[in-house]
């Protein structure tokens, strides 16, 4: 029951997809990370077959990219993207940390979380629009999992910056031994299914998904003395968008 639970918690947590409500105990969460990357799968899914779709009644290039890209944003309800949007606004500010910890606090809305989510947003449809070979769709939509997975990964490995706070309660509540074992393995099955698809690309993408994840680590260190619940969302768009940009430029340049 509690992994039932878990998943039911981690679906709630992350996405909008209705789930059954219950009152949540701390021993549900303790697996709750383990399922992250599920959410990562249905999106993924849910790509794929639109893009079955655009191919089987002809939709136009525009349309099928426009919606693969809100597909994310309607299963998770934008909850990276508000990461995202906080964290630009701290990196961007140029203060001290205390300073930079507080921004990620603040519900306003700075004008270089409005530059870099456009900036992210142009490149990202962008590069989506060139991802059309069938192997490539396929790598990317794995990606959506890689990229939870590997966040998931941070949450339990990397350093706190704060002593509160929900990423905070999620790290020191999991049981972390069975979560980083879980987000590992469920790590390596989609880098195999991906490399599966097209061995250079798939390799490719796998590398960016890990550099990012790198980058993700030493700028939360350096920047703020590690990651909180908003950069952990900054990761997941961060990381998703390098996978976009590799297999678009992939797909350009195998035509």
């Amino acid at each position: 029951m509690q992994i039932i639970k878990a998943v039911i918690i981690a679906f709630s947590m992350y996405s909008k997809i209705p789930m059954p409500q219950f009152k949540w105990e701390e021993r549900d969460m303790r697996y709750m990370l383990c399922f992250f990357p599920w959410v990562g799968v249905v999106i993924g899914a849910c790509i794929y077959l639109w893009n079955l779709l655009c191919v089987r009644i002809e939709v136009g290039n525009l349309c099928r990219t426009l919606i693969s890209a809100a597909i994310p944003l309607l299963i998770t309800g934008g909850f990276h993207v508000d990461g995202f949007m906080d964290t630009m606004d701290a990196f961007h500010s140029y203060q001290p940390r205390e300073r930079k910890l507080e921004i990620l606090k603040d519900s306003h809305i700075g004008a270089f979380a409005v530059i870099m989510l456009a900036c992210y947003g142009l490149l990202y449809v962008g590069a989506l629009s060139e991802v059309s070979n069938p192997e490539l769709l396929k790598i990317l939509c794995a990606g959506f999992a890689l990229s939870r997975c590997l966040s998931g990964i941070g949450v339990v490995t990397l350093p706190s910056a704060k002593t509160d706070g929900m990423l905070y309660t999620f790290a020191s509540g999991a049981h972390k031994r069975t979560v980083k074992g879980a987000l590992y393995l469920q790590s390596i099955l989609c880098a195999c299914f991906m490399v599966w698809q097209s061995p250079l690309a798939g390799i490719a993408t796998v590398v960016a998904a890990l550099a990012s994840f790198w980058y993700y680590s030493y700028r939360s260190k350096k920047e703020l003395g590690g990651i909180t619940g908003d950069t952990a969302g900054y990761f997941v768009l961060l990381c998703e968008g390098m996978m976009v940009l590799v297999t678009a430029v992939w797909n350009v340049c195998v035509r």
